[in-house]
């Protein structure tokens, strides 16, 4: 008998643009995001439930796992593997669904899902998002959620191996 219950919660490509057409056809303004979401903490689900209440719907696009390593964050991350990020990320009120992309930067998977609104970090600049040009050719915009310094991932890792 196989238990199911560990299994994560990612939408294929096509579950995903499926379940965008089934909220559109419904009425709601579909809000995406992107990221790594490695060790989850306050700053991520702060960030989150800025995002959802920029819209009636959130899809998070993950990074998998060799993704990140493209990102240049270290050799050991992401310290928690896809399916227990995804799986941890759809069990948060703010988040209705999750899919995983290869890429470095999230613009092929933007370029299909078409969201009404993309949320980024207030850390990065407007004009320096390769995503930014995917999404506004779609009739999107970009949105700038506030940064809460000091609150990242990265500064836990360097808390926890200064101990």
């Amino acid at each position: 008998m196989s238990d199911n219950t560990f299994e994560a919660p990612l939408l294929s490509e096509d579950a995903a643009l499926a379940w965008r057409e089934a909220q559109r056809a419904a009425g709601r303004t579909v809000v995406t995001t992107n990221g790594v979401f490695d060790l989850l903490h306050s700053g991520h689900v702060a960030f989150l439930a800025w995002a959802r209440a920029q819209g009636d719907v959130l899809l998070v696009l993950l990074n998998d796992d060799a993704s990140v390593r493209l990102l240049g964050k270290g050799p050991d991350r992401p310290l928690v593997p896809l399916g227990d990020r995804a799986r941890v990320l759809a069990a948060l009120r703010s988040v209705d669904a999750v899919i995983g992309f290869h890429q470095r930067t999230p613009e092929t998977l933007l370029d299909r899902i078409r969201p009404d609104v993309h949320v980024k970090s207030a850390q990065y600049r407007l004009e320096e998002l390769p995503e930014r040009h995917v999404v506004e050719r779609h009739g999107g915009t970009i949105v700038l959620a506030p940064h809460q310094p000091g609150r990242s991932t990265t500064d836990l890792v360097a808390i926890i191996r200064s101990r």
